[in-house]
């Protein structure tokens, strides 16, 4: 059945089913007084209600109401952590921080949970086992280092990597001090350049559509032995979407993903001609659910088709976000066969938000 079909009812109705058990489950984890984190327990002792009775599906989150920004702004971390993962090591992964303070979120497996699972939707013949990567973006306090590292060792390969700083970058931005910046990029292909030169292992590579089209200025992905490139970014057009089959890749496969800290990855849908190069994303189900709203009325999921802002619910047993709005928006996209649940197209800024929001490198 290609990727476009409709799902069939049944497929539907099992997906929902699976969604709805996998919420039941994460209720009596999280409002367990045994297993659950202090912030969840703290709520529910104030909130006058008992979500392990009271939520037994999916939609029944809506009475947790908007999951708010500043909880996840500073303050001790240990809050987050369930007590059943006590004395596990426990990782801090913190948002772009383009917008103030940045959010952060604790870890334990969920960064390897995830790209494990994404590694699924990778065609091995573009991305084969036991190739190398490398990593052309931020480490730091985000996770992609780690993460992406993991996704090349899941895979049989090594990761080697170029650090970049974005906070650096939005700075200099909001400077106006646009040579710099261009300085700090040619730095960064640079390394990456110096590393593909070095290692003819290298077949896979991960960066932002900045830095790659940074990259295809200076060489030759074919000619590099690069097969496939994953790209991640916060704003990747459809226009961007056909330059880089058409233009940058040279036959390599190209995997756009939107994800963040907070969500985990969502996975693309491979490119049709009905789709006119748009980018279509589905979230990786029941761990995350992203929902399309009414800017105006966040309680209101948008008709298929129609634009709206990522409302986005995070279900790990590590960490629980219900109805999270996030600073993009889209069009909501009806499921398919693969993804038999909403998925999104043409993620972008939110246009209410543009002129508050600086992207840098991404």
């Amino acid at each position: 059945m290609p990727a476009a079909a409709a799902p069939a009812a049944s497929e539907l109705s099992r997906a929902r089913q699976a969604l709805d058990q996998w919420v039941r489950e994460l209720m009596q984890w999280h409002f367990n007084p045994e297993t659950g984190c202090p912030f969840w327990l703290d709520w529910a002792a104030r909130a006058g209600w008992d979500p392990r009775r009271d939520v037994q599906a999916y939609d029944d989150l809506d009475r947790f109401g908007a999951f708010q920004d500043e909880w996840l702004r500073g303050g001790d971390a240990r809050r987050w952590v369930p007590k059943g993962y006590a004395g596990r090591p426990v990782y801090v992964f913190e948002t772009g921080g383009s917008t103030g303070v940045p959010k952060s979120r604790i870890n334990i497996d969920d960064f390897r949970i995830d790209y494990s699972t994404f590694s699924d939707t990778l065609p091995d013949a573009h991305f084969p086992k036991g190739a190398d990567w490398l990593e052309i973006g931020p480490s730091g306090p985000r996770r992609l280092r780690l993460a992406i590292e993991h996704l090349a060792q899941h895979r049989g390969g090594i990761c080697y990597m170029v650090d970049l700083d974005p906070r650096w970058v939005i700075k200099l931005i909001k400077m106006g001090d646009l040579e710099m910046v261009e300085l700090y990029k040619r730095h960064v292909i640079d390394q990456a350049l110096t590393l593909l030169k070095a290692h003819d292992t290298i077949k896979c590579l991960f960066t932002t559509p900045k830095l790659l089209e940074a990259l295809c200025e200076r060489i030759s992905l074919k000619k590099a032995g690069i097969t496939g490139v994953f790209c991640g970014g916060t704003e990747m057009t459809p226009q961007f979407h056909r330059f880089a089959v058409e233009e940058l890749m040279e036959g390599a496969y190209f995997a756009p993903t939107y994800g963040n800290t907070l969500m985990g990855l969502a996975g693309h849908k491979p490119p049709e001609t009905e789709d006119d190069w748009a980018i279509i994303y589905y979230p990786p189900a029941p761990r995350a659910m992203i929902e399309v709203v009414d800017p105006d009325d966040h309680t209101r999921i948008v008709e298929y088709g129609a634009t709206g802002r990522v409302r986005l619910t995070t279900l790990t047993k590590e960490f629980f976000m219900p109805r999270f709005l996030e600073r993009d928006e889209c069009e909501r996209e009806r499921p398919c066969a693969k993804y038999p649940w909403d998925g999104v197209r043409n993620v972008r800024p939110f246009s209410r938000f543009q002129k508050a929001v600086v992207e840098g490198v991404y």
